[in-house]
């Protein structure tokens, strides 16, 4: 039985009242420069979703062009070095820009918070920073495009290709500088859900009643955390290299190229769980709501993304089979990467068993996570045996890789997004999604990626290699790189059929009211879309799935303030109430530090001096920032348990 949780009955005059106090003190500002001002998470989390989906777009037109190009053999459509920029651009944009920002930023910052029971995410204005820093970085890329600066050397811009010796100008300077602005966006979004999650959870919500997605997401916060200093890492040395004069990647005077690949893909390799795991987690969610019973194997899930998690770390020298490692390092990174299928396969057993046990309802979000078990499965399947040194050997940067990380980041990650975004529109507009558009927009692009991807194993077979921008008409990839360019034309109305649907759905679609799927999760148990404080009265929980498993008399939390924004904070294990704080209200010094960070990243393209001076911009916003107000403090001062002096 699904249950409301917050306003089982109407609002009282005293209710009404509270609400109205609530609306006030939680409002976002107006107006132009309250526009930078805003901290909510809802706020922020719709502003990451919208910008990573316009990346997202973005990159799939850079991909249409490369698919024109590869169309025809010896085709002049695109320049050698204008198609090095576009496959750059595009892989870079995916991986940095819309994979990991879409699916752990933007889902976290706007569900957690709702999912956990709370009003708000911890360290609010940490988190519009960190969208200000990350929308600046994406900027910064694609105005280096425009001007014929883009970056050229791959999403993983090997050295010494990306050296100064054989990339001069500015191109590569860009691509390093932007996975600083993304890597510290991520970091900063991590230490939120981390906080959020296990200091802001409802009470009742102990470890083992935490929503699997929120396991998911927590699983990626530790792992950003352990992978994203290393790129970080790389790329510094990288652009130190060419800007500083240091020879970190230089083997003539005792550097080495290998040690970039190892610390790009001690991040490059996570990367893929990176965005695989939310995708896994947003199935899990789905599942369980339309198969309307609980998850079969909770605690199997759990341990799976975990599992998924740790494993994660231990194979990334699969990715360097072919620079000569010794054979024993390769026989442990083969097992360790057939290794990490166990889990993905534990996952994927437990969904059947829910679905199988329960009585599956069949709507739109439900056709995505049917897509994604098929396709997942496939790019699973070949990466288990393109795991096996002599097989990959053969196959390494041929068409067939490209086949592969599609079939395996696609599948994990796009399809469920698609997923996500048409089980979660309700909530976000409080309207519902026309239902045949959907399905039309599912099977196009169902049909339009296997008719696009698939020939590529077989291209790859016969020797096609990666990363070229033209080939000899003799070879006999002829056909099937048009039957790849015709898979494209699906995916792209695919998009146009989903674009317009939002649009149509956001001024004509049926109301949804609170939980037009009838779901389990406490997202659920506000109005859609939730008010800007999320719950008149947070929420306690009585089981896995709170809204399922509450009963008539479910009690809820009151005492709060609300002449302040005032939040609970709980015990880490059971989730018992601790005690009480408030969060910091809007504020346009996040927008102004990120304004400062970012010119400081940006001038340190060109000058190493660019951190030097920018560090006084830098430190004058952040004094701004935690500039202490007397009215906070003597709040703040009278809830102190100490006895006064």
């Amino acid at each position: 039985m699904s249950l409301d949780l917050t306003t089982q009955f109407e609002l009282t005059a005293a209710e009404q009242e509270q609400a109205n106090q609530l609306e006030r003190i939680w409002n976002e500002p107006k107006g132009f420069i309250g526009w930078f001002k805003a901290v909510h998470h809802t706020t922020i989390g719709i502003r990451y979703v919208v910008t990573a989906f316009c990346f997202f777009l973005i990159a799939g037109l850079l991909a249409g062009a490369m698919r024109v190009q590869l169309a025809f053999p010896e085709s002049h459509f695109l320049s050698a070095d204008k198609y090095n920029q576009f496959f750059t651009m595009h892989g870079s944009t995916m991986m940095f820009l819309f994979a990991v920002p879409m699916m752990f930023e933007a889902l976290s910052v706007y569900l957690v918070p709702l999912m956990v029971g709370n009003r708000n995410i911890a360290f609010p204005r940490l988190n519009a920073f960190s969208y200000y820093l990350y929308l600046f970085g994406g900027i910064m890329f694609y105005v280096a495009f425009l001007t014929n600066t883009g970056a050229d050397n791959g999403w993983f811009s090997y050295v010494p290709l990306a050296g100064p010796d054989y990339s001069p100008g500015k191109r590569a300077d860009f691509w390093a500088q932007l996975i600083t602005f993304t890597e510290v966006s991520g970091l900063c979004v991590a230490v939120e859900i981390l906080v959020t999650v296990f200091k802001l959870r409802a009470p009742g919500m102990s470890l083992n009643r935490i929503p699997l997605f929120v396991w998911g997401q927590t699983v990626v916060a530790m792992m950003v955390i352990f992978s994203l200093p290393s790129i970080a890492l790389s790329s510094t040395m990288l652009l130190l290299d060419r800007t500083g004069g240091t020879q970190f990647f230089n083997p003539a005077v005792g550097g080495d190229v290998l040690l970039y690949q190892h610390l790009f893909w001690w991040f490059g390799h996570p990367e893929v769980y990176l965005i695989f795991i939310p995708g896994a987690s947003v199935v899990s969610t789905i599942v369980v709501t339309f198969s309307r019973r609980h998850a079969f194997g909770y605690l199997a899930l759990v341990l799976s993304l975990v599992g998924t998690g740790f494993l994660a770390f231990g194979l990334w020298v699969h990715h360097m089979f072919a620079t000569g490692i010794p054979q024993i390092a390769e026989s442990y990174f083969t097992a360790a990467s057939m290794m990490i299928a166990i889990p993905s396969g534990a996952q994927i057993f437990c969904w059947i068993a829910t679905m199988a046990t329960g009585k599956v309802v069949l709507r739109t979000p439900m056709w995505w996570v049917l897509g994604f078990f098929f396709v997942f499965v496939m790019g699973g399947m070949t990466g288990i045996f393109i795991a096996s040194v002599p097989v990959d050997l053969q196959l390494h940067d041929t068409y067939f890789i490209v086949a592969h990380f599609h079939y395996v980041l696609i599948g994990g990650a796009v399809f469920p997004l698609f997923a996500a975004m048409t089980y979660w529109f309700p909530k976000v507009t409080g309207r519902m999604l026309n239902e045949k558009l959907g399905q039309v927009s599912f099977w196009l692009f169902f049909i339009g990626f296997n008719v696009t991807f698939f020939p590529m194993h077989l291209v790859g077979i016969r020797g096609m290699p990666r990363r070229v921008y033209t080939y000899p008409a003799n070879m006999g990839w002829t056909l099937l790189n048009q039957i790849e360019s015709a898979g494209y034309i699906f995916l792209f109305i695919s998009v146009l059929v989903f674009m317009w649907n939002v649009y149509r759905s956001l001024g004509q679609g049926a109301l949804s009211g609170r939980n037009p799927w009838k779901a389990g999760t406490l997202e659920w148990a506000t109005t859609s879309p939730p008010p800007k404080y999320n719950f008149l009265h947070l929420p306690t929980v009585n089981g896995r799935e709170a809204l399922w498993d509450a009963d008539s008399n479910q009690p809820v939390i009151v005492g709060l303030d609300t002449d302040v924004r005032s939040f609970l904070t709980t015990r880490t294990l059971d989730a018992e109430p601790e005690g009480k704080d408030e969060f910091p209200g809007p504020t346009i010094w996040p927008f102004l530090a990120a304004v400062a960070t970012s010119a400081a990243f940006i001038v340190s393209i060109f000058t190493p001096w660019g951190i030097t001076y920018g560090s006084i911009p830098i430190a004058v916003t952040l004094i701004g920032w935690f500039w202490p107000h007397k009215q906070e403090a003597d709040r703040r001062r009278a809830r102190e348990i100490w006895p006064k002096q």
